[in-house]
């Protein structure tokens, strides 16, 4: 058979083939207990390797053109183990500084205890990670789309930076989802998900991914099972589910996104709207190149923005992002809260920033909505 779209690839593929009632879903596996008499392979949660797991991970490897993968119990849980089983003490990484605030606070306050040292690079262009590249660095880690100012960074560019001074290149894909980028096409080493966004899709389920090669994910499974940051199979189960409509899912919260961020673009309480399909966007032409969509998150600079959220009815102020109703928050007071207020400002994060994640309702209901709520702030 041909390859598959993508579309087919997150209904059918993973799913278990029960032989004896011959559902067309896989079944939950619930045991935590196996027996091992006779058995080549220990099976246990901590490991890695149940059925539950095994399933959603096949799905996920074909959606990123991966070898291999783990699933884990949050995003964080993946980006904590893919840096402590890459690096040691007295090893270098290049981060890029528009990344998610939970992965900003891991890496400032824990690597360094255990003596990783680490540079942030302020700029998306890749002669300002080259600069910071040194002897002792093993890693490069981006976001691309960026959280919260959508930023794009070249990857194949990244990649090919990575692979030239022999280290390992990481990309976040979560914004992206397996739907609209594949770092791994451009030659990137690591891509990881928080699956508690759009791979689960409904703002119900805590999940976390790491899709790579065989080699990298066998080193980081062996530090992961000591840290214990599995999924159970009820959840697994519910992840493989939402991924059979993560397709059309992103479909549609794209096309209401774009909808949204031209319709923000106009109107002149906004003082800057950052969304790379639209043509002002300074990577627009990247993420052009390099995505087969662009996304379904808006961020949006609003002064007055604490009467236009409380104005709100149909959108609500609301943590995370990438489920199927359309949500609000300001990542100074959520996403980036750990981060000081002087790094914030450093990265570009005002305190009237506005991050949207938009959903598959209606876009003319929505738009109504934030113009109601437009009419009732000055």
């Amino acid at each position: 058979m041909k390859k598959l779209n993508k579309e087919t690839i997150a209904v059918h593929s993973g799913t278990y083939k029960d032989p004896v009632i011959k559902g067309v879903n896989s079944p939950i596996f619930t045991s935590t207990s196996h027996e091992y008499i006779d058995q080549s392979i220990l099976y246990y949660p901590r490991y890695f390797n149940t059925q539950n797991q095994t399933n959603v991970i096949i799905k996920l490897a074909d959606l990123e053109n991966a070898e291999s993968g783990i699933i884990f119990s949050s995003g964080m849980a993946a980006i904590s183990s893919m840096f402590l089983s890459l690096l040691s003490p007295g090893d270098h990484a290049v981060i890029h500084n528009d990344i998610y605030g939970g992965s900003h606070n891991l890496i400032t306050q824990l690597l360094s205890k255990y003596g990783i040292e680490f540079t942030f690079v302020q700029s998306s262009h890749i002669e300002e990670f080259a600069k910071a590249i040194r002897a002792q660095t093993k890693l490069i880690y981006v976001e691309s789309p960026s959280n919260p100012l959508l930023k794009i960074v070249d990857l194949e560019a990244i990649a090919e930076l990575s692979k030239r001074s022999g280290i390992v290149s990481v990309v976040d894909n979560t914004f992206a989802t397996p739907i609209l980028q594949n770092p791994i096409d451009f030659g990137i080493d690591i891509v990881i998900h928080s699956g508690t966004k759009y791979l689960g899709g409904h703002s119900d389920l805590s999940s976390g991914a790491i899709l790579s090669s065989n080699h990298l994910i066998e080193v980081i499974k062996n530090n992961a099972i000591n840290f214990g940051g599995n999924l159970d199979s009820n959840a697994c189960y519910l992840l493989e589910r939402s991924l059979k409509t993560l397709s059309i899912r992103i479909e549609k919260q794209t096309q209401n996104a774009f909808t949204i961020a031209k319709y923000l673009s106009t109107n002149p309480k906004i003082e800057n709207v950052y969304y790379p399909g639209l043509t002002t966007h300074p990577d627009h032409m990247l993420a052009s190149k390099q995505m087969k969509g662009f996304g379904a998150i808006v961020s949006f600079e609003l002064n007055d923005h604490d009467h236009f959220l409380k104005n709100l009815e149909l959108i609500t102020p609301s943590l995370s992002l990438g489920g199927v109703e359309t949500i609000i928050c300001t990542p100074a007071k959520t996403s980036h809260v750990k981060i000081s207020a002087e790094e914030r400002k450093k990265a570009g994060i005002k305190d009237s920033l506005l991050r949207l994640s938009v959903g598959i309702e209606s876009v003319d209901d929505l738009i109504a909505d934030i113009e109601a709520s437009f009419r009732n702030i000055k």
